[in-house]
Order: structure tokens, then sequence, then C-alpha cells
């Protein structure tokens, strides 16, 4: 068994019915963000009729006694081993009645889906602000908003085009940073726009992602090969792929505590670069001519190379380790196959950009 699914003291065995908003919270050892986020969703003012689920990885801190003592309302499910974003979001969707032999009639599934992390916090009406947006949007599957970091930045990722070989190609240029405002050479993190706008855009991040019942039903669930990151570009693709459009809305902000897991350990980094593989391999080898195909092989391997080895030797400087701990950071246990990493802080390289 991988799970141990704990149900609240009232009857939650099985997802309320004709949900507006379903949400999903994958945590692993961020118990205090954790009870700090459920409290901004309990919080907010809206007549939704929604729900949330928590899927806890295997976390050490006790997370899912908290959630368990803390917030009753909420599902919780308590898996025993590290099973990574997607397939721990997998399984709070197919609990919903997303995905599986047993998928449930389409009209009694919620409306829509919120990924969540758990080092988010909620405004009161952001959520009602965020289903408005798409109830307005028919054609619009996926919405993310304005994502801001403690330090005030934008979270650059909250509005991305997709990195293809080209928009990899400016970036490992240096173009990116030249033109910063340039939509030719800094597509990717489309900082030509103001960060209050709405518009399309290729993907969100998986830290708030709110997907509409039905592009999920034509795209899928998680592409679970995807351990961590990537996972949200490549489902973005996959929905945008089946006709849907995706749409960022700068006019609702959330705020993302990312520095809570900054320090990433050496085999998140090399898992990272794995997930560049993944998505390059799946969407766009294909297509790419042998010679540009070569250089985004060797960048993916050079970049790779000397990130690991500069992360190794400020290791052995430290003399302790520097693991991660916590959200989407969420490390694989020792004995596991390695699979998806985090970024290096200043990606600037021919090598797919999937950077959370």
């Amino acid at each position: 068994m991988d799970q141990i699914v704990t149900v609240a003291p009232y009857d939650l065995a099985a997802p309320p019915s004709d949900l507006d908003l379903a949400i999903v919270i994958l945590n692993y050892n961020t118990r205090d963000l954790l009870r700090d986020c459920l409290r901004t969703v309990f919080a907010g003012a809206h007549s939704l009729r929604y729900s949330v689920c928590v899927v806890d990885n295997a976390s050490s801190d006790g997370s899912a006694a908290m959630v368990a003592e803390e917030f009753p309302a909420v599902h919780l499910i308590a898996n025993r081993a590290n099973r990574g974003f997607s397939a721990g979001n997998n399984d709070g969707l197919r609990w919903y009645g997303f995905g599986g032999e047993a998928e449930v009639a389409s009209a009694h599934l919620a409306r829509y889906i919120l990924l969540l992390n758990p080092d988010t916090l909620v405004p009161p009406t952001a959520l009602a602000e965020m289903v408005r947006f798409l109830d307005e949007r028919p054609r619009v599957g996926v919405a993310g908003p304005r994502v801001r970091r403690l330090d005030g930045s934008l979270d650059r990722a909250c509005r991305r085009s997709f990195p293809t070989p080209q928009v990899s190609f400016y970036r490992m240029m240096g173009l990116s940073r030249l033109f910063p405002n340039s939509r030719r050479f800094n597509a990717y993190n489309m900082a030509f726009y103001a960060e209050d706008a709405v518009h399309p855009v290729d993907s969100v991040v998986g830290a708030f992602m709110l997907l509409r019942r039905e592009a999920v039903l034509q795209a899928g669930l998680l592409d679970e090969k995807f351990f961590m990151y990537g996972e949200d570009l490549d489902w973005a693709k996959r929905i945008k792929d089946c006709g849907w459009e995706v749409w960022y809305n700068g006019h609702v902000e959330i705020t993302h505590v990312k520095e809570a897991a900054s320090r990433q350990s050496s085999k998140s980094r090399i898992d990272f670069y794995e997930a560049m593989w993944i998505f390059y391999d799946k969407h766009y080898r294909d297509e790419t001519n042998w010679f540009l195909d070569k250089l985004i092989v060797l960048g993916i391997v050079v970049q790779g190379g000397v990130d690991v080895s500069r992360h190794l030797w400020e290791f052995t400087r430290r003399g302790h380790d520097g693991g991660m701990n916590g959200g989407r950071q969420a490390q694989r246990p020792p004995a596991e196959k390695k699979a998806a990493a985090a970024p290096a802080p200043n990606q600037a390289t021919l090598t797919i950009g999937i950077k959370q």
C-alpha cells in the first residue's frame, strides 16, 4: 500500500458533488506553511461551493497529523512514500473523480480544479475572482494570478511562454538579458507585459494553477514521468494542444513563499535537468533539426554538470547537507530513483528552461 487515507470526522470518503472548486494541495515537510495556507483558503470571502484535499508525500515533520487535528473539513491523503509532485497531485485529482477507470460522470465533477502550493497565501477574494475570471471566458482552460514573492518581486514563472528550442537559444546567447523587454528575445518570461496586465500565455505556475473541468477531461492528468519541475508546462502544453487557451490574470495576486525551500540538494539539481530533457524530448525533439538537437543535448549535459559540480563544491565547503525541504521541492528518499529537479538561480543556456 502506497497510501494511508485519513477521513475527517464526518463522511469525506467521497468528495461532495456539484462543487464549484476542487482544491488539491500537495505537501512535503512544510507543516507551518501549510497551516498558514489552509487558514487563508478557509478565510476566503466568497460563496463558492468548494472542497480541499491535502496530499502529504510522507512528510516527517508532522504535517499529516496537523491537518487531521486542526482542519477536520480537509480530506487528507497521507502517502507512505514521496510520490513526487505529479503523482501526488494526481492522487488528489483521482479522489475528486478525475482519471482512472472509474471516472465520475462529468456533470458530477467539480467545475474547476485548483492546484495550490502549501507555501502560498491566498487573499480573501482571490478564489472567487479567479473562478469568475474563467466563468467569463469559456474558452480558457487554464488560468493563474500574479504571484508575488516575499521580497516583493514577481515570481516570473507565473506567466511563461513554452521553452521552445528558439526561445532557449536566445536565453543561451544572453539575448534575453540584453533585451529584457523584447517580445522576440525574452519571450519566455514575458517581461514586456505589465505585471498587472491580463493576457494569454503558454503556461502559468503550478503553485496556483486553476483548470476547467472539461480541459482536464480532454488532456488527462499530470504526466507522472515528471517528478517535480516541468509538469505544469507539460500540462499546459497538452491542454493548449486540445484547443484551450491559457491566461494570466494580473488583477489578482497571491503570495508565494518560494524562499522557504531555496536550498537544493545535488540530487534535485541533477533531476531538474532530466525534467528538461523529458519536456524537450516529448514536445520538440521530433521537430528540431539535427544540429540544434545536438546543441540542446550538449547544453543540458554541460550546464547540468557545471551546476551540480558547483553545488557539490559548496556542499563540501559548508560541511553539511544543503538538501531541500518543502512544497514543490519534495526530495525523493535516498533509495528512490532520481527524477526531477530545481533550477539554477540564473538559468541562461540553450537548455529547455523549465523554471518554477
